[in-house]
């Protein structure tokens, strides 16, 4: 069992920028309440055509008036786009940033449909999480705290996770290492079977946290092929 443990927040990805952190040492904690969602969808590609905004739930994108998405601009996140209307299918996690075109938010390339939109709750410094090989929380696990995985094999992890408990934090999980593959949204609580978490197939093999910041997919972590 792989136990990370990480209280260094200093370690700051290139891409956070700081400094207002630094003027005001209490932005952080003030965040989290403040946070008003914002994104807006175009229906072309690079931010042109018809504008929708968003800044709550949206069960059917179609039925309010989306004909296509064909680009996103996250003013304010992070979001979970789904597939299909009523929040099913596929998801796509979209964090504060562009996203010119559908192959910047999906890395398993299967669809370019998006039906559905809901902001996903980032109101947790802290984040622990642990995943299991059998559903129903039992066989062998992975426990993560505050931390990103970006392969659970390179850990000694070489299960399948057919359940999983989020104790805090929101985080995604990934299909393959390097963060690719089919994305699966974590919010506390409990998910007995891999059903209830969206998948198919009872397999993950990264992990990493989501947090009100930039992510920068591109480039955050590399695999030989």
């Amino acid at each position: 069992m792989a136990r990370h443990h990480h209280h260094h927040h200093h370690s700051v990805p290139p891409w956070n920028n700081m400094a207002s952190d630094h003027q005001n040492p209490a932005s952080k904690q003030q965040q989290p309440g403040a946070n008003t969602f914002k994104l807006a969808i175009y229906e072309q590609e690079n931010f042109q055509g018809r504008c929708h905004e968003l800044t709550a739930l949206c069960n059917h994108l179609q039925e309010a008036g989306v004909e296509k998405v064909g680009s996103v601009l996250v003013h304010c996140g992070p979001w979970v786009g789904y597939e299909q209307p009523n929040c099913k299918g596929e998801q796509f996690v979209f964090e504060k940033g562009e996203y010119p075109r559908w192959d910047s938010w999906t890395n398993s390339r299967r669809s370019d449909c998006l039906g559905a939109f809901r902001p996903i709750k980032v109101d947790s410094q802290e984040h622990k999480i642990v995943l299991y090989e059998s559903p129903s929380f039992a066989g062998k696990k992975i426990e993560i705290i505050d931390d990103d995985v970006p392969s659970f094999h390179a850990h000694g992890y070489q299960e399948k996770v057919s359940s999983v408990r989020v104790q805090c934090g929101s985080w995604v999980g990934y299909q393959y290492p390097g963060y690719r593959g089919y994305q699966y949204v974590f919010e506390k609580g409990e998910y007995k079977e891999c059903a209830e978490f969206g998948a198919q197939l009872p397999q993950i093999q990264s992990v990493r946290r989501i947090r009100d910041l930039q992510w920068h997919q591109r480039g955050a972590f590399h695999t030989s092929t």
